[in-house]
């Protein structure tokens, strides 16, 4: 089975979002969006047409997002089959959150590391 195909996102907490993210798109020409963050394109073996995306974020100092994880980052993998990806997980005593979000960006899913760092999980919509 395959699990982890890539990294769909990093997402940090920051003390000022708006600051920061003006910061690395004047210094690092990074293209900040509206919504705040940025989401670079790229193809690769399994994306040959070039519509994937890993997207860089930051979130409020005070976010709830990351939680239980006391870790001011988090990590987002992209995945082929969430719920399949999720039960071997449970089978391999992982703890695995029981909720799942479906949404237009696709399903979220959520471990924890043997750290206490929360990974995100993420199926995209077909196409991406």
């Amino acid at each position: 089975m395959q699990r982890v195909t890539g990294i769909g996102g990093i997402f940090f907490k920051a003390k000022d979002p708006k600051a920061l993210g003006q910061w690395y798109a004047r210094h690092l020409g990074i293209a900040v969006e509206e919504w705040g963050g940025a989401a670079f394109k790229w193809a690769g073996p399994d994306n040959p047409s070039g519509v994937g995306t890993t997207v860089w974020s930051p979130f409020k100092e005070s976010t709830e997002y990351f939680a239980p994880s006391e870790a001011p980052f988090m990590i987002n993998y992209r995945v082929p089959d969430l719920h399949a990806l999720l039960a071997v997980l449970r089978s391999e005593g992982c703890t695995v959150e029981d909720k799942v979000e479906e949404s237009e960006f696709g399903l979220f899913g959520w471990v924890m590391d043997p750290e206490g760092n929360k990974v995100e999980l993420w199926q995209p919509p077909a196409g991406q």
